[in-house]
């Protein structure tokens, strides 16, 4: 396999030989950046979004494309989650429980993605589903707080923006945030993280995409303290994705298409990840959530039904 990373025909222009992408060296830093600076507002690393940058934009659709994915997570999100640790705003116990849910979820996706999922054609399709799901979610948020901004004024925002814990058990999850009690049973959230792990696993995301909307749609918790958690628990099954990817996945076969990440193609997303994430974590504190979730719907309904009409035509 060829390993030496060679120059373009353009200048600035450089062949990533494990994934076979051949593009502007600056493309991925400043497509991550951007990415990554919106969706951490929200406790979402980007990797959503960047999967299908890279698939449809990129060309780069072999099963690598996952743990390249994942390579990006591990990379970029240390920034932000040193941005919520430093503002307290980290909810830890919401964030052992979710990794200790999607490890083992994220291991049976990486088998399923390796096994039945290796064609591009239905994997966008199952991309589709994923942020068509995500999308329905985070409409109804956006709705469901625009109505509730009609019926009472917004009250004004303590300056104390830390979280304080109010308990942790076997049964829930207990904390408070500007002057209100939060609290949220433990099983739920337990197995919530399970089937998020499976499906992370498969698409190539740490998870975070779908476990921030849940918290804040199903759960009703504020954005502003599930974001760190969010991030730090997708760090965390990243990193035992590509591991999975990278190491155990050759092991156990020897055959079908190579599950080796494009390090040097996920470092460079990694790279533009980890300041996009540091400023939006900065950012999230004076920007509206419903504005946030609006702009993320609309992409994911965009994105979902791009790869919808395409597998059907």
């Amino acid at each position: 396999m060829e390993t030496t990373i060679r120059r373009g025909k353009e200048p600035g222009v450089i062949h990533f030989p494990v994934s076979g992408v051949e593009t502007y060296w600056w493309l991925p830093i400043v497509t991550a950046f951007g990415i990554s600076m919106v969706t951490s507002t929200g406790g979402l690393s980007g990797a959503f979004l960047l999967l299908p940058f890279q698939v449809s934009v990129l060309g780069f659709t072999s099963p690598a494309v996952t743990p390249t994915n994942l390579l990006f997570n591990i990379i970029a999100t240390p920034s932000g989650v040193y941005r919520y640790c430093r503002e307290k705003r980290m909810v830890w116990p919401i964030t052992w429980i979710t990794i200790i849910g999607t490890l083992p979820g994220l291991f049976l996706g990486v088998f399923i993605r390796t096994r039945y999922l290796p064609d591009p054609r239905p994997f966008k399709l199952f991309v589709a589903l994923v942020l068509l799901y995500i999308g329905i979610r985070l409409a109804f948020d956006v709705i469901r707080a625009a109505k509730i901004s009609v019926k009472r004024p917004r009250p004004a925002q303590a300056e104390q923006f830390e979280v304080t814990p109010l308990a942790f058990n076997l049964r829930q999850v207990g904390y408070e945030f500007n002057g209100r009690p939060y609290h949220v049973s433990t099983l739920p959230v337990f197995i919530l993280s399970l089937v998020v792990g499976m499906i992370g696993g498969i698409y190539g995301i740490g998870g975070s995409a779908i476990i921030a909307p849940f918290l804040v749609t199903v759960f009703d918790l504020p954005v502003y303290t599930i974001a760190g958690a969010a991030l730090f628990g997708n760090l965390v099954t990243s990193l035992a994705g590509v591991i999975a990817y990278a190491v155990i996945t050759p092991l156990l076969s020897s055959s079908g298409p190579a599950t080796q990440p494009d390090w040097l193609l996920g470092g460079l997303f990694g790279l533009g990840g980890a300041a996009g994430m540091y400023v939006g974590a900065r950012l999230q504190r004076h920007l509206p959530a419903r504005v946030i979730k609006a702009v993320l719907g609309l992409i994911m309904f965009y994105i979902a039904g791009s790869y919808i009409l395409a597998f059907f035509h």
